[in-house]
């Protein structure tokens, strides 16, 4: 048992570096984006974000194209596990992968 609860710290602490090194995006201001299970609108909606809120970006995955405040993309950020919102609302600052491709 002292084994498991070892091995679970540090996955605790591995985690917690990996978090630290994400960094964290503006959604577009005077926007409340979707957050939906996958990347596309056909995907359940998990729920919706506040305005003026920053989120981290783990990975990223093609999907469906939307059009947005910072244009027209078929780019998806994964901003939690199982959470995608699209990139067109996410200032990134680039057009294209600023994170890992998600597996």
């Amino acid at each position: 048992m002292a084994v498991e609860e070892i091995s679970e710290s540090a996955g605790d602490a591995v985690q917690a570096e990996l978090a630290a090194d994400v960094v964290r995006y503006p959604i577009a201001p005077g926007y409340r984006v979707n957050v939906r299970s996958g990347p596309g609108r056909q995907y359940r909606l998990i729920r919706t974000l506040p305005y003026n809120v920053k989120v981290p970006v783990y990975c990223q995955k093609p999907g469906e194209q939307i059009t947005g405040p910072y244009g027209t993309t078929t780019l998806w950020d994964n901003i939690a596990d199982g959470e995608f919102v699209s990139d067109a609302y996410v200032n990134t600052g680039s057009d294209g992968y600023v994170a890992p491709r998600c597996s």
